[in-house]
């Protein structure tokens, strides 16, 4: 509480140890990175923003072009990013289509 305002403050997430703890790792196709992220990691930076996460992607040379995705954050968020990841490589249109609708507030659109 700050005692100056008497109002509750919240600490930024980045400033929480335990939000580094265990970061989430997974590996994703190129074209499903491109298909969340945007060309060249267009909504990168919103998703980060909007989610509170930080998110590293790392393009690794296999033969079926796979991204390493880390991210760091708060655990639900880091869970709503996984679900949503999973929700957009989902061959069930409905499932894919909630995947995509977060990066609505990204510019992204249903496109």
């Amino acid at each position: 509480m700050d005692m100056g305002t008497g109002t509750v403050t919240e600490k930024p997430w980045w400033t929480l140890p335990e939000n580094f703890d265990a970061p989430m790792v997974f590996h994703m196709e190129a074209d499903q990175e491109e298909l969340i992220f945007g060309h060249s990691d267009t909504y990168l930076r919103c998703i980060e923003m909007n989610s509170r996460t930080l998110i590293q992607l790392e393009s690794w040379f296999t033969a079926t072009g796979q991204t390493r995705v880390t991210v760091v954050g708060p655990h639900r968020a880091r869970q709503w990013l996984l679900h949503m990841f999973c929700c957009v490589g989902s061959r069930d249109p409905y499932r894919h289509a909630r995947g995509r609708y977060p990066r609505l507030n990204c510019g992204g659109g249903g496109a």
